[in-house]
């Protein structure tokens, strides 16, 4: 599940990754992107997409958002909820810790966050070049464990 507002830069790195997973694989990329799961882009209100999680009865989920780390622009750390606190906060209003607390009551899922540092989550800019790098490393990476 990718979070984030696509209209402030850096913000936008979950959905980002979740639309370039969900795109038909192109031949020339040399990627096969068969993913063998469900991805979602919840923008900015990753609650509305809870009855959708809970009937999908996942696993495993890993949400993708851009937090604030205290690390440079486009590092990351994959947390698990008690981890999430200690972690700087997120750019959005709704608790990423009680959001996962449900998400965990309601599916029994093994839950993870990939937290990414921005750069710039100003209005209207760009994805900045540190988090695009990261975004095309992420993505190669979600893809070889899916196709292994």
């Amino acid at each position: 599940m990718g979070i984030g507002n696509t209209l402030r830069g850096d913000d936008g790195f979950g959905p980002a990754l979740i639309e370039r997973l969900n795109q038909p694989q192109r031949a020339e990329s040399g990627l096969k992107r068969k993913i063998k799961a469900v991805c979602l882009d919840a923008g900015s209100a990753p609650e509305n997409f809870t009855g959708k999680i809970v009937k999908e009865k996942p696993d495993t989920i890993l949400i993708v958002d851009a937090l604030h780390l205290g690390l440079s622009p486009g590092e990351y750390e994959i947390l698990k909820k008690d981890e999430i606190a200690k972690s700087g906060f997120s750019t959005h209003n709704i608790s990423l810790h009680m959001f996962i607390e449900y998400l965990e009551n309601q599916t029994k899922a093994d839950i993870y966050l990939l937290g990414v540092q921005p750069k710039n989550i100003s209005f209207g800019e760009e994805i900045s070049d540190s988090v695009k790098k990261t975004l095309e490393g992420i993505l190669k990476i979600v893809t070889e464990i899916s196709n292994a």
